[in-house]
């Protein structure tokens, strides 16, 4: 809605605000942009009455994050098309990592000294989640360029600042590594800034393209200097450079978050094929294998030990939501698309957001193992669990016992999850107790749920007196 004075607005805005502060509904809502970084920064528990962001990073650190940094070599060309005008203007201008802390900081003695009062300075978070909509923020979580009027932000204290930024992407690896910022206070920074702002981010992106492809150039003269070689020719980020020419990878290989430059690392590709990963100069080169045999995906989810995964032949460290989600996709082989998956995880109360970034954390140690839409593992599986299933088809107690060990993620609160062990569980002790052999039923009397088995206790005491397995259960029954 557009308003024919600003002051209108600002009363709106006002009113806004203060509803929002306090929970009720709000009779005439700020523009769209601004509503949904409200609804987000209510949503993550902003308090409207902090008065600076968060200090994340100390000097030594931010040290060290300067110097790796992407932005870092295009920071002469950022300053000069935008620090003199900010100066000139009494602003600040403001480069961001791709999470909103501050990396550097322009402006004139004066700006700045009022900038530090809000923690509009080196290190400190500017993230939705930590200060509420501001420029920088969300510009990040709306991926565009956004100009943030005075009383259009939620923290109270920043409604004496209006701010203009924009987003960087790499073109390299498709991501958004850093923000640019124009922010000053509400009467000197003019809402057209956020031109500018956009302009000068297109700027940094196009150089980051040059540089790209410059880099590209070098790989791509050492990749023809192999005369031929068969490969895949990928740059560091996994982005396909020469030797597709049929376009199957799709223009990028997920090597995950931090690809390892280790020798002869297997993957599986979209199209369920093997191939081997090894590092080339700044990048890497894809082979395919002779054999199109997927590494085996192995699982080790019964009992109360720790969750644990082979793939291939390396172990891979389970969180327990990955633990989940692995048990969840091999009980549903055909796969699951994000909504079932959180349904099943969480019931009614989650979010396929949050499943999304688990699934792409997730890949990064499996790779194309796990394919989307709908979400399935592509790779053999071998699960202790779905061993114990294929026992209990066929009726044999005494491989049961031997495969039994204890219930199915034991510490999962899934519903689904849940489900699974409690039939398991009760299928497992039926069949024992209806056709088990007294090794069989003492085997299942060392499980979490066995020890107390009343049922299986009274059974085991009907043994010879001197069997130490009847003194046992007891003992157990006392």
């Amino acid at each position: 809605m557009s308003y024919p004075h600003l002051d209108a607005y600002s009363r709106l805005l006002r009113e806004a605000h203060e509803a929002a502060a306090t929970g009720r509904s709000w009779s005439e809502p700020p523009r769209r942009l601004i509503t949904a970084s409200w609804q987000r920064s209510l949503a993550a528990g902003i308090d409207p009455e902090i008065k600076s962001a968060p200090l994340v990073y100390g000097r030594s650190q931010l040290k060290d994050i300067r110097a790796t940094h992407p932005l870092r070599p295009l920071l002469p060309l950022l300053t000069q098309a935008l620090s003199g005008v900010a100066k000139e203007t009494g602003n600040v201008m403001i480069v961001t990592d791709c999470d909103g802390c501050v990396l550097w900081r322009e402006g004139c003695p004066a700006s700045v000294r009022r900038a530090d009062q809000i923690g509009l300075a080196a290190g400190h978070h500017w993230a939705e989640r930590s200060v509420g909509t501001n420029g920088m923020g969300t510009a990040l979580a709306a991926n565009r360029p956004v100009h943030v009027y005075s009383e259009e932000h939620l923290m109270r204290a920043l409604h004496l600042w209006s701010c203009s930024a924009a987003p960087i992407t790499d073109p390299d690896s498709g991501r958004i590594i850093g923000c640019v910022d124009v922010s000053g206070r509400a009467h000197t920074l003019h809402p057209a800034t956020v031109a500018l702002v956009a302009t000068t981010a297109k700027l940094a992106e196009t150089q980051l393209a040059l540089r790209m492809h410059e880099r590209d150039e070098r790989l791509r003269h050492r990749f023809d200097s192999l005369r031929g070689g068969p490969g895949v020719l990928l740059s560091a980020t996994g982005r396909v450079i020469s030797g597709d020419p049929a376009g199957d990878l799709g223009g990028r290989v997920h090597l995950g978050e931090q690809p390892q430059r280790v020798p002869g690392r297997r993957m599986i590709l979209r199209d369920g094929t093997a191939a081997l990963l090894e590092p080339f100069s700044d990048g890497f080169l894809l082979r395919h294998t002779p054999s199109t045999t997927a590494p085996t995906l192995t699982l080790s989810f019964l009992g109360v030990g720790a969750p644990s995964a082979t793939f291939g032949d390396a172990d891979r460290p389970l969180s327990p939501r990955h633990a989940e989600i692995l048990a969840l996709l091999a009980l549903h082989p055909h796969g699951l698309t994000a909504e079932q998956l959180t349904f099943h995880l969480y019931g009614d109360d989650g979010n396929p957001v949050t499943i999304r970034a688990e699934i792409h954390r997730l890949r990064g140690q499996l790779g194309d193992a796990i394919a989307a839409k709908p979400y399935r593992l592509t790779c053999p599986v071998e699960a202790d669990f779905l061993e114990l299933r294929r026992h209990l088809a066929a009726g044999d107690p005494r491989s049961l016992a031997r495969a039994y060990t204890g219930p199915l993620l034991v510490r999962s609160e899934s519903p689904e999850i849940r489900r699974e062990r409690h039939e398991l569980e009760a299928q497992v002790r039926a069949c024992l107790l209806r056709r088990g052999a007294p090794e069989d039923l003492w085997a299942y009397a060392q499980t979490l749920n066995g020890r107390d088995d009343y049922e299986v206790l009274e059974r085991l005491t009907a043994l010879s007196p001197t069997d130490p397995r009847a003194a046992v259960a007891r003992a157990r029954l006392i």
